[in-house]
């Protein structure tokens, strides 16, 4: 069995102020999340990892290179665009409370009900299905080049993999936002024997941090 160790990248700076940072926004790492890297690292230790793969965009890319370099060994690294996050539009850069002024349907939307989430008249954004349809074959990629009994990290963003995740566990649209979200440097483990059907064996998980986690922490 492949085993996927899905990683959200750290806490950034537009994280803490509650911004919206999509696939063309992004904000550098806070210091703090250095440590917590190093804290997820120091939980890894044991677990043998065949091969990296991250998103291209800074702050996941930031967050797989300072991993793989706490880990005792050497591991290769691959940046995959289709990990990258959610193109949010003219969300991206804007904070929670604007948007939800400006754009109350689609902000409900993407977060409380997905299946009706439609970027395309407002915000020039991806919808869940186009996420989904982009991501999903990039997975099935990391897995067909894995070995059979490997352990792979993937560190992605949280919208992106909540939505991901869940649909790779069979998970209807309209259900993604109720296993919870995905907080910074948090963990999910899949696994799966020939890339099409998975079993979750952990969803985020956090113990490994030593911080009472905040709402800016989880999307």
């Amino acid at each position: 069995m492949v085993k996927l160790y899905f990683v959200r990248h750290g806490k950034t700076e537009w994280n803490l102020e509650g911004r919206y940072q999509g696939a063309g926004g992004d904000s550098p790492l806070l210091t703090s999340s250095f440590t917590e890297i190093n804290d997820l690292a120091s939980a890894l230790q044991n677990v043998k990892f065949e091969h990296v793969y991250s998103s291209p965009i800074k702050r996941a890319r930031v967050t797989a290179t300072t991993l793989i370099k706490q880990l005792p060994y050497e591991v290769p690294l691959t940046l995959m665009s289709r990990l990258e996050e959610f193109n949010l539009g003219k969300m991206e850069g804007m904070k929670f409370a604007d948007v939800q002024k400006e754009f109350p349907l689609e902000f409900d939307a993407f977060r409380n009900h997905p299946e009706r989430y439609d970027p395309h008249q407002q915000l020039n954004g991806e919808s869940f299905p186009e996420l989904i349809q982009r991501m999903t074959p990039g997975i099935q990629t990391i897995v067909n080049r894995s070995s059979a009994d490997a352990n792979v990290l993937i560190v992605s963003h949280g919208a992106a993999l909540n939505a991901e995740i869940n649909a790779l566990l069979g998970i209807p649209i309209a259900d993604l936002r109720k296993r919870g979200g995905l907080a910074n440097t948090s963990t999910t483990i899949l696994e799966t024997d020939d890339g099409n059907s998975y079993k979750l064996l952990k969803w985020n998980d956090v113990s490994y941090l030593k911080r009472q986690l905040t709402d800016s922490d989880t999307i």
